[in-house]
């Protein structure tokens, strides 16, 4: 049996999360974690995210920033936010497992993206996380979207609208951020051990897992995030922060059971095996979105 990888999601942008449905919170108990006060559960609920397992961290980029977050599976969340009560930004309509958006797009003259792959010291992306980018960037631009996507390498970070880098993390996968303010979220970490992953398809995997980040900094969702596909979690138990099913995508019970688009870029985890493309399904998102 294949070992599946996380595909790390984070959010931690001020007013952007991740849920699922509205109606499932009235319907299912809600778990408690051991290592969050009541304030911080409370807040996790009403912003529609799961609070089993969730934990306290701060996270932080190469450019010397830092967040205070709370960590729910592969969530992250402005803990300040999240207090505050800015992540409730909407309902999301009742539906079952679409492809999914988050409330936040990238709009405007903003679809113009200035993407780096980081080359600088200490957080350079290897060699074979750069063949990753280069074909995950030509599969965006050869879709029919507003979209166009400027690559370069090297480490004038502040320029760019999208920064990729090695956060030298150990294991396989990545984080990225959804869009705020118009703008696509801004920093992409890939993990170290992606550069190795997959043995000779290693390139096609780093493209899967890159790929793959992008959409969520243009806020796209998780597939199958009502039941994952690695380990059948829930990534939210209901809330109003844009689990905005896409038209055209095909449907599924809310447990992912039935019409699952399976070889989505989009799907929460991987093993290996991947080829680092689009499903149809992913495309007729994207061209419907952009």
């Amino acid at each position: 049996m294949k070992k599946l990888k996380f595909l790390a999601l984070c959010a931690m942008v001020a007013g952007v999360v991740t849920s699922c449905q509205k109606d499932e919170i009235t319907s299912e108990v809600q778990p408690e974690s051991l290592e969050l006060n009541k304030n911080l559960q409370d807040a996790l609920l009403r912003a529609g995210v799961n609070p089993l397992n969730a934990f306290e961290t701060t996270v932080k980029h190469f450019d010397g920033s830092s967040y205070d977050v709370v960590r729910a599976g592969d969530i992250d969340l402005n803990k300040a936010e999240l207090l505050a009560g800015n992540m409730e930004l909407g309902d999301a309509p009742d539906g079952v497992n679409k492809q999914y958006r988050t409330n936040n797009l990238v709009t405007g003259s903003n679809r113009t993206i200035d993407i780096l792959g980081y080359t600088g010291s200490g957080n350079a992306l290897t060699s074979n996380m750069q063949t990753g980018l280069q074909w995950a960037v030509n599969n965006y631009n050869r879709l029919s979207t507003t979209l166009n996507f400027r690559l370069t390498f090297g480490t004038n970070f502040q320029a760019a609208d999208m920064v990729v880098y090695n956060n030298n993390g150990s294991g396989a996968g990545g984080q990225a951020e959804f869009p705020s303010g118009g703008r696509p979220g801004k920093f992409i970490q890939i993990l170290n051990g992606t550069g190795t992953f997959g043995g000779s398809n290693v390139n096609n995997v780093n493209e899967h897992v890159i790929g793959h980040e992008i959409g969520h900094a243009l806020g796209f969702r998780h597939t199958d995030y009502a039941r994952r596909r690695c380990d059948n979690s829930n990534e939210g138990t209901a809330g109003s922060i844009g689990a905005i099913n896409i038209p055209g995508t095909p449907t599924a019970n809310r447990w992912g059971q039935a019409g699952l688009d399976s070889g989505s870029l989009m799907i929460s985890c991987f093993d290996g095996s991947e080829d680092g493309e689009f499903s149809s399904i992913d495309i007729v998102a994207l061209e419907f979105l952009y």
